[in-house]
């Protein structure tokens, strides 16, 4: 079992060998996941709307 300090040295040996994405990346992919999100949550919205609207229709 490694002791804490271990540990710690080992992380910090790791996070030195991770290639960490640029601003710009983080900006345009972040972007790119509120449009997606957006665009799927209108399609489900779109999609329950017309499913309410059908069942009022056959319940009336």
């Amino acid at each position: 079992m490694t002791t804490p300090l271990t540990f710690l040295k080992e992380t910090r040996e790791e996070l030195k060998k991770v290639t960490w994405p640029s601003q710009a990346e983080v900006i345009r992919l972040t972007i790119v996941i509120i449009l997606v999100s957006l665009i799927v949550g209108f399609f489900i919205g779109g999609i329950d709307f017309l499913f309410a609207k059908i069942m009022e229709i056959l319940v009336k």
